[in-house]
């Protein structure tokens, strides 16, 4: 199973929508994949048509106690697509940091839930919020790469710059470095702003930086609207084009070992 980590600490770069289309498409594969939603928003789960507050279990019920394998299938909710399912957020979510913050062992929960249901889902994806607490050193922790959606904006560059000090402070406590790949996104070619922030992410990040970029696309909207992926609304939306050229950059990243 592969736990990849879409996170951020600045909103609005395209965490949701990253997480989403890389979705679709790996479920389009055939590839049974699995979100988790740990933003106290629910924007994922909303996302899919799925009210959390009415959920009798969700990704909160994790941190309250053990759960063996069986209690965690219980809190999944199938989405209206064949091989995605999802972990839902809710509301309580934004408590954990007051509740259970300074109690060990809080770092671990996603990880240890993720394994035992390693051979349940091929690919696992968490959306994030955009706040450092116990919910994002979690998902940072569970996975094997984190993708970074950067909007192609001179403001993003100081989300980013949070981002990459968050990552060089939790690394201590890692056995393994991070592996993780910046992928600009809402990229508008038409302005300079764009440009300038692309490059000055290439100049401060080099190889680190996905070579290509997620342009801006309304049919990424248009989806949301209809709680369609957009693989699915638009297959050959130039967004998904681009969402399709990093799928098979994160995977050969993976078969060659990086």
């Amino acid at each position: 199973m592969v736990v990849w980590t879409v996170a951020n600490q600045k909103g609005g770069v395209g965490k949701t929508t990253s997480t989403i289309s890389l979705a679709g498409l790996l479920a389009q594969k055939g590839y049974r994949v699995l979100l988790v939603d740990t933003d106290p928003h629910a924007s994922l789960s909303y996302y899919f048509g799925i009210e959390s507050e009415d959920l009798d279990l969700s990704v909160y019920d994790l941190f309250l106690q053990v759960s063996t394998k069986e209690q965690i299938m219980q809190s999944l909710c199938p989405t209206h697509y064949d091989n995605i399912d999802i972990l839902p957020a809710t509301m309580g979510l934004a408590t954990l940091d007051r509740s259970l913050g300074n109690k060990g062992g809080m770092g671990l929960v996603l990880k240890k839930a993720m394994q035992k249901i390693n051979d349940e889902y091929d690919y696992v994806l968490i959306d994030c919020p955009p706040i450092l607490g116990v919910l994002m050193v979690n998902a940072l922790a569970a996975c094997e790469r984190i993708i970074v959606p950067v909007q192609t904006e001179f403001l993003a560059l100081k989300g980013l710059d949070r981002m990459m000090k968050t990552l060089d402070i939790m690394q201590s406590e890692q056995t393994q470095p991070f592996k993780y790949s910046i992928v600009p996104t809402m990229f508008d070619k038409r302005t300079k702003a764009s440009l300038m922030t692309y490059r000055k992410l290439q100049e401060l990040y080099g190889d680190a930086v996905w070579p290509g970029v997620i342009p801006i696309d309304t049919n990424f909207r248009n989806a949301s609207v209809l709680q369609k992926v957009p693989s699915d609304y638009a297959p050959n939306s130039r967004g998904i084009i681009a969402y399709t050229n990093l799928l098979k950059y994160l995977i050969h990243l993976k078969s060659v070992g990086k």
